[in-house]
């Protein structure tokens, strides 16, 4: 007894030359952009100089800044008087003048004045980005 395998008529109708197409021109366009990139790094060429572009000198690294319940600052767990703190703020922007984010972080039962007078210092050293941390109420 012979057996007969029956194939559908749309496995013998389905073409793969179309999907080939279309795979050797993707490859075509990645390899032609890839060799446009490297060109592009290679060409001898003299970039201007601009005197207010500043590159990172270290990491940023973020700024804990802690209020206690006295107003007694501390920077990174280190107690330091404000004047301290502003040169602590300035030395960082001088390493990061982008990217520098300081967290302050104040008792609840501190009055808002230090917690103002660190966000003035942080204007006024040119840290980009600050945040005052609270914690998640019971309604929230």
């Amino acid at each position: 007894m012979s057996v007969t395998i029956k194939r559908s008529a749309a496995a013998g109708t389905l073409s793969l030359t179309p999907l080939i197409d279309v795979v050797f021109l993707l490859l075509i366009f990645f390899l032609v952009t890839s060799k446009f990139d490297e060109q592009e790094r290679q060409l001898p060429i003299e970039l201007p100089v601009a005197t207010s572009a500043t590159p990172m000198t270290e990491r940023p690294r973020e700024i804990t800044v802690d209020i206690d319940r006295e107003g007694n600052l501390y920077a990174n767990g280190q107690a330091v008087t404000p004047e301290e703190l502003e040169g602590v703020l300035r030395r960082a922007v001088a390493n990061n003048p982008v990217h520098q984010l300081v967290v302050i972080r104040a008792d609840a039962a501190v009055p808002f004045q230090p917690v103002v007078f660190v966000m003035d210092l942080c204007n006024r050293s040119g840290v980009a980005e600050y945040t005052v941390t609270t914690q998640e109420g019971p309604g929230a």
